[in-house]
């Protein structure tokens, strides 16, 4: 049946999977999925987060259901919609500690349009950025060029940088190396000092 073989995928993706219906149009029709979906609401199997967007949520001992992870709920609507999505460049900077501002809300960047998703108690703010300011290959990539957008070219330091420097990995240094075409061209200086590609000035 339909429904065993939809409640087996989402057994196999473990507690925390957040998925939309497109998971499983392989499975049936988009009418016969949602009808599964809304039966397995209804025994509690799965959770709604809203129209369209559902989870299997993690049970804690003693908190009870977990919220759902805001990158799942992302990484669900970009299988959906093809859209690929970026932490905002506070966050980028604040992980990567060159800066001690936390955003206060959860928000995203997208090739997509701007928009809020609510998912539960949580509201996601989506902001568009240009699809050329999402195209590194390496996650690190994208979250340096993030981190070093948010600082702002004129406030770069050889101390900034040189604290990447340590912080990166080899692996890190290779995929910026790679990506450096795609960074903006006031970065190339700073990034090659970075890479070990150049000295500092």
């Amino acid at each position: 049946m339909k429904s065993d073989k939809i409640i087996g995928r989402i057994r196999r993706r473990g507690p925390g999977w957040v998925f939309t219906p497109s998971d499983f149009l392989d499975l049936g029709s988009p009418q016969i999925v949602g009808m599964n979906l809304l039966r397995l609401t209804r025994r509690e199997m799965i959770r709604r987060l809203d129209r369209g967007l559902y989870d299997y949520p993690k049970i804690h001992p003693k908190l009870g259901k977990l919220h759902a992870d805001p990158k799942d709920i992302l990484a669900a609507i970009s299988r959906r919609d093809g859209t690929k999505f970026q932490e905002h460049e506070s966050y980028s900077a604040n992980r990567l500690r060159l800066t001690e501002q936390v955003p206060g809300r959860l928000i995203y960047l997208t090739s997509g349009r701007s928009r809020m998703v609510k998912a539960g108690p949580l509201t996601i703010q989506l902001r568009h950025r240009s699809p050329r300011k999402l195209t590194a290959s390496a996650p690190m990539s994208a979250m340096v060029f993030s981190a070093l957008r948010n600082i702002g070219k004129e406030n770069i330091t050889e101390e900034r940088i040189s604290h990447l420097r340590a912080l990166l990995s080899s692996k890190d240094i290779k995929g910026l190396i790679n990506d450096l075409p795609k960074a903006p061209v006031w970065m190339h200086p700073h990034l090659r000092y970075l890479t070990g590609m150049e000295v500092a000035a």
